[in-house]
Formats: C-alpha cells, structure tokens, sequence
C-alpha cells in the first residue's frame, strides 16, 4: 500500500517517492520550509523532521541562565573548592621556592642597626668631600700624578728620537729609502699635451662620421653627421670643438670626426 505525503497528504508513488526524515515525500513537495525552494537529499538540512536549505535553516541561539539560588549554592561551592586547593598547593610548596618571614624583634633590631651604619658611611662620606682631600691622602694622589706624568713622557721622547738612530739590517729596505735626488740615468715622464685639457683659440669646421658618448666632464658627445665647429687640433688623438647641434664645447677624439 501506497503512503501519504507529508507534505500535501495524498498518495506517494514509487516514481516519485522520497524518503527522508523518517517521512515520504512527493519530489515537488520535498522543499524549504521558509522559501519554498526545490530540495534533493543532497542539499537539504532537516530540523526538527522538516526539510531546510542551507540559507534558512534555523540557529540554535543559547539562553541565558537565570541566578537561581541552585545556581548561586554551585557558584559558591566551587570558589570555596578553588580556594582550599590555591591553600593546599601553598602549604605544599612554602619551603620549596621561598619561605616567609616574620617581622620578629630580633630581625628589627638587625634592620635598624644597618640603617644606622648606612647613615653614619653617608655622613662620613659627605663630610670628606666637603673638607678635601686629608694631607697623606692628597700626598698620594700626588704621587700618582707624577707616575702618570713620567710613563706619558717617555713613550713622547722615544717617538722624537733622530731617525739616523734606526739602522735597518734589510739592504732592500735601505736602497728602497735612498733619496728621490739620485735620479741614476732615469728621467721624469713628460705629461703628454693631451692631459692637458686647456682650450686652444681659432680653429676649422669637421663633420663626425661616428657617435660618441662623453667619458669625462670637459669632453661633448655627439652623432653621426653632426657639424662640429671652432675646431683646434690638440695633438695625434684630440681636439677641441664645438657641436653645432648641441651647442656644448669640449673635447673630442679626432679619429671620430673628419675636416671638412
């Protein structure tokens, strides 16, 4: 025999059962409770034996407990408990980490004498540096001060000494140290013109046949095709000009550049 739906109260067959929350259900009335939506037994969440979707199913909310003198004799038990055993676990470790000690006459008497010691290396204390420095006390100080003085000085003098003093034993280091006078048949490099970045007055016109990019602060870049003017010959590798272009003088390889 054939059960009712649930939902509608007539006949379930068996193409359209289903069966869920202990219930039979036409496939169309197996839907949300709040919104009505279409449920299959993959998405429903049932409550209280009736079908809810994900959005709408109900949630439990927590009451309030209400201070109830049961509530109260509990709450009261329990913070008594809490506190015998906080008075149990200090007995047990009272002479394990620390110990109390009682503000007897003997430990006053022992506090008061310090004190009083205290006080009395203070004043001396403070009465010695108002009345200066007692005559041995001053006579050693002095006595220091000259030590220091003494140690100061001979380390001075020995840094003063002659050099002629020094001999080395090395004959390397000794004719590495000769004077710069003895020239022995060398002479001093000459300071090529080149180095000598100075601008020279007058000069011709040249065209660049290649690009150049500027590696220093008195030296012009410049491109391919570029007229460069008031050209001065420095020497085999240099001249000095201006880039018509640019506007910017300084100098130049001649090897980049061809007269025009």
């Amino acid at each position: 025999m054939n059960p009712n739906c649930a939902r509608c109260g007539k006949i379930v067959y068996p193409t359209e059962k289903v069966n869920c929350l202990d219930k039979f259900w036409h496939k169309a009335c197996f839907h949300c409770e709040t919104c009505k939506m279409t449920l299959n037994m993959k998405n429903y969440k049932g409550y209280e034996k009736k079908p809810y979707c994900n959005a709408h199913y109900p949630k439990q909310s927590f009451t309030m407990v209400a201070d109830t003198p049961e509530n109260l004799r509990l709450k009261q038990q329990s913070e008594l408990q809490s506190q015998i055993r906080y008075k149990e676990e200090f007995e047990k470790n009272k002479g394990k980490g620390f110990s109390v000690v009682a503000d007897t006459p003997e430990l006053q008497r022992i506090k008061k004498t310090q004190d009083q010691i205290s006080n009395i290396k203070y004043h001396e204390e403070f009465e010695r540096s108002r009345m200066g420095p007692s005559p041995s006390e001053g006579a050693e100080l002095e006595r220091r001060n000259s030590q220091e003085s003494t140690n100061y000085r001979r380390p001075a003098e020995q840094q003063h000494q002659p050099s002629h003093h020094v001999q080395p034993t090395n004959p390397v280091y000794q004719q590495q140290q000769q004077p710069s006078s003895q020239s022995y048949g060398y002479k001093e490099p000459v300071v090529p013109a080149s180095t000598q970045r100075n601008a020279p007055s007058g000069g011709g016109v040249s065209t660049a046949v290649y690009d150049y990019n500027a590696a220093d602060e008195d030296e012009v870049s410049f491109q391919d095709g570029d007229t460069i003017i008031n050209v001065q010959q420095i020497d085999d590798g240099w001249m000095y000009g201006t880039v018509e272009r640019t506007g910017d003088t300084g100098m130049l390889p001649a090897n980049y550049v061809e007269a025009i």
